[in-house]
């Protein structure tokens, strides 16, 4: 590498704007220099940003940003984006309380015109640009960036098929970073993509094509055709063609030389929106990453020689690998049992499932709306499909929760990993909503584990219910140590359970808050005040009798949940006013996440904002008793 690095030269993208070609790699040397060392003293997504370090600087060097508006799909690709358009000085506040986040955001900066970190919206939020820009006369750029596993994703399609007949002048660059999904490419496809994209082939297409008008009807068909096979045997891209996108590609994503001006031909094309095939290595530069089976997609702090995590040790397992685990013992009892995921093996644990029982594992792609539908028909026709996605991505998916196993009774078995806070990725993977969302179907039945043996009797309820559709909620991180028995038990439909017995205070607990709750009715005893602990376990349907019994028999009630708003609080409040309970002068509490999207932290620091740790439930018990919280009271 030269001495004189060129990094510390870019402030913002337009002082890249007079690099020549040499420049620009090595450029994109120090950008990926700057990227790997960056992540390893905060964690983050690696793999994927590092595969784009070259077309993020052709990028920003071809397109005037942020005149020209650029989109990144995801956006766990968008770090030597960030590096280069004026956050270098905070990279290493990324996904930290107060710093960068882990994702394109609105609010961090005029280079990020459209916030993401779920797959698939960005050439739809791309569109929207271009029919604003279209409608006030403007002329700048709009380009889209979209990896090859977020086209999985049906939405994609949709506005693809929307996007020749909303304007002229759009660019979509297709990340294709699989290894399995295009050939190697080199100097012959280079060649023709650049020769394809350039201004004297269009020239040559648009003559073929107004000779061919002039020709009878039958000769123009046949000579439409064979322009269109022709070229999709020497490039591909018939499908795109059809959708009335110019097909660009496959081009080497890493080749500066060939990348610039094949960029430059495709902003110059101005008649029809263009697809641009451009094709990556994720963790491209980093031998730990290039090397490691998922590219090391995500990663926590590391060591940049070794490539080493360095990852905190728990004697107790994540509630993800129990889910996976609990599957396998149930499936090997039972060949009806299949399980779904989409396009989060690892993720949610099914990984391992996977391995044990390849032929009933699905990974239907980035398409949670498929997955639901997808389980449904399975359902109904005997089986047993249990559907394991993350909490904030089923909000995708709902309309077909409603429609297609709800309304049908269905019994598809939703496994809600990462419910409640997940910290690091803040709001846009908060698991905030899904009680009640789920909650408020007719039929459904909700569940929350307070702990993974909780967990592993919920999978086991779930999957003996033949009538209707149900779900479980469960956090990410590990478990609390409980002992797992070797086949659990399925629990009473319905039921909760006293877990500590007080006089004055009841405290009813949904999900893996049962450990805080148990930790403040500790700090209320210290001040004298006597509380009741409970599980309510369902959240849907409740435990009526349980919770007639606490309202009944105390002063006071707390109800503690890991979800939003109109969650498990409002169906206890429901259910007191119906019952009459709030009448005798019952004070309660409903103790929930807050009316905020909270941006990223610890989640321990989230959820003491959120006043959800043992400190804030005690508080809110004395405020509900009148009793100051500095002040020792008697029972």
């Amino acid at each position: 590498m030269p001495d004189t690095p060129l990094l510390n030269q870019v402030r913002l993208p337009a002082d890249t704007r007079g690099f020549d070609i040499p420049q620009l790699r090595q450029l994109a040397d120090e950008l990926r220099a700057e990227t790997i060392d960056a992540v390893s003293t905060t964690g983050g997504h690696l793999g994927a940003g590092l595969g784009v370090v070259e077309l993020t600087v052709a990028l920003h060097h071809v397109f005037e940003t942020p005149k020209d508006i650029l989109i990144w799909d995801v956006g766990h690709q968008c770090y030597p984006h960030k590096i280069l358009t004026g956050r270098r000085d905070r990279i290493r506040t990324l996904r930290q309380p107060g710093g960068l986040s882990g994702f394109t955001k609105r609010s961090e900066s005029e280079y990020d015109p459209f916030g993401a970190a779920h797959a698939s919206t960005s050439i739809s939020a791309a569109l929207g640009f271009c029919a604003a820009r279209d409608q006030k006369g403007e002329t700048n750029k709009v380009v889209a960036v979209i990896g090859d596993g977020s086209m999985s994703a049906g939405m994609a399609y949709e506005a693809m098929n929307n996007a020749a007949e909303t304007t002229k002048q759009l660019v979509v660059i297709l990340n294709d970073n699989d290894m399995s999904i295009a050939p190697p490419v080199g100097g012959m496809s280079a060649y023709l993509a650049k020769q394809v994209s350039g201004g004297a082939y269009r020239n040559f297409r648009r003559f073929g094509k107004s000779v061919a008008e002039h020709l009878p009807r039958p000769f123009r068909n046949v000579a439409r055709k064979a322009e269109e096979y022709a070229r999709g045997m020497i490039v591909g891209g018939t499908f795109f063609e059809e959708l009335g996108f110019y097909y660009v590609g496959p081009v080497d994503g890493h080749d500066m030389d060939n990348l610039v001006p094949i960029l430059r031909n495709a902003a110059a094309i101005t008649d029809r929106p263009v697809i641009v095939h451009v094709v990556t290595q994720k963790g491209k530069g980093y031998a730990p990453a290039e090397s490691s089976a998922d590219k090391l997609h995500a990663v926590a702090r590391f060591d940049v020689v070794s490539g080493q995590q360095s990852k905190s040790v728990s004697n107790a397992p994540s509630y993800t690998k129990v889910f996976g685990t609990e599957m396998i013992k149930r499936a090997a009892l039972d060949p009806s049992i299949v399980a779904i995921t989409a396009a989060m093996p690892s993720g949610t644990g099914l990984d391992l499932f996977g391995q044990a029982f390849p032929e009933r594992t699905y990974d239907v792609g980035i398409a949670e709306q498929h997955a639901v539908t997808f389980a449904a028909g399975l359902a109904a026709d005997g089986m047993k499909p249990v559907c394991a996605i993350y909490s904030t991505f089923l909000q995708r998916g709902y309309d077909q929760v409603v429609h297609d196993v709800a309304i049908q009774k269905l019994p598809v078995r939703f496994a809600m990993d990462r419910a409640g806070l997940v910290g690091a990725d803040g709001a846009t993977h908060a698991g905030s909503f899904d009680i009640g969302f789920m909650g408020a179907l007719p039929g459904m039945i909700l569940m929350a584990a307070a702990d993974e043996a909780d967990l592993a009797a919920m999978i086991a309820t779930s999957l003996e219910i033949d009538d209707r559709p149900s779900a479980f909620r469960y956090p990410r991180g590990d478990g609390v140590g409980v002992e797992i028995p070797e086949l659990a038990a399925p629990l009473e439909i319905g039921k909760g359970r006293i877990v500590r017995e007080g006089t004055t205070v009841a405290i009813l607990s949904l999900g893996t808050r049962l450990q805080e709750s148990l930790k403040a009715a500790d700090a209320l005893a210290a001040r004298g005040v006597s509380a009741t602990v409970a599980d309510a376990r369902f959240a849907k349907p409740l435990d009526a009798d349980l919770i007639l019994r606490l309202a009944r028999d105390h002063e006071c009630l707390i109800t503690v949940e890991e979800g939003a708003m109109g969650g498990f609080g409002a169906f206890v409040l429901q259910l007191l006013a119906e019952k009459g309970a709030l009448d005798a002068g019952l004070k309660i509490r409903t103790l929930c996440l807050p009316d905020v999207f909270q941006d990223q932290a610890d989640p321990a620091a989230m959820y003491a904002t959120a006043g959800l740790n043992a400190e804030h439930i005690a508080a809110a018990a004395l405020q509900a008793l009148g009793v100051a919280a500095s002040r020792a009271v008697r029972a």
